[in-house]
């Protein structure tokens, strides 16, 4: 695991969407086409800026939701479709080939079988994810499923969790965050040729240190990324405080 600290997150943003745009441009030139998997959350507000002024050749790549909330409407403030939308897809240079959503306004399970299938006829290049105060990696809380490999599940969120989405500002008060969601599983996201891992602020330091240190364990769901053959890990100062 390759792992760099930047002194501020719009450095560690922008290292971090470099990268993952070098992996880009090699396969869409090898390849004609090229498939990412995108994150939300604060974390990866930096990250993304710099990802969509990249000069990639945008009308090739196709995109994955990482996960969603279950009963979350579009025009909710915390709806990662809506993240999505309005922070990226809608803001590339030019028409990504496609962009493969998550809706968690329909059938949870439908919808993890729909989109399941889709990813399981592509082959991801990139996986631009996170990792949550609790360990979590998208939205498998621990102890998380290291075995299933559908691509999609339905997941209850833990008290942590929901404690994270509150206090990054997404919601009014604890009763309001979801207590399920629909999130791509640990297997989907390690069979992705390479992994970029954007962690910033210090609230995470801890989830850092059992993630990159600790032993590999559903406990720390995260900690799976020590065992993937082409994973960076992009830290600021704070998250890797603890290191």
């Amino acid at each position: 695991m390759n792992t760099q600290i930047f002194e501020s997150k719009t450095e560690m943003g922008a290292a971090a969407a470099a990268a993952g745009a070098t992996y880009l441009k090699s396969t869409t030139g090898e390849n004609g086409s090229a498939a990412i998997i995108v994150a939300t959350g604060a974390s990866q507000f930096e990250m993304l800026d710099s990802l969509r002024a990249q000069d990639l050749d945008w009308p090739v790549i196709t995109g994955f939701h990482l996960d969603e909330y279950i009963g979350m409407s579009i025009r909710h403030g915390a709806s990662f479709r809506k993240y999505l939308w309005e922070r990226f897809v809608s803001r590339v240079p030019l028409p990504m080939k496609a962009f493969h959503f998550l809706s968690g306004e329909t059938d949870a399970q439908t919808e993890c079988d729909r989109v399941g299938d889709l990813i399981s006829q592509t082959a991801i290049d990139v996986a631009f994810v996170g990792i949550g105060e609790n360990g979590h990696l998208a939205f498998n809380d621990p102890p998380a499923d290291f075995e299933t490999t559908v691509p999609y599940l339905v997941v209850d969120l833990d008290d942590d969790c929901r404690k994270q989405q509150l206090g990054e500002g997404w919601f009014p008060d604890f009763e309001s965050v979801p207590k399920q969601a629909i999130s791509m599983s640990i297997q989907q996201i390690m069979k992705s040729r390479t992994i970029i891992c954007t962690v910033p602020d210090e609230r995470k330091a801890n989830a850092v240190k059992n993630a990159l240190q600790g032993a590999v364990t559903p406990e720390v769901p995260a900690s799976i990324l020590q065992t993937h053959p082409d994973c960076h890990m992009f830290l600021d100062t704070g998250s890797a405080s603890r290191l």
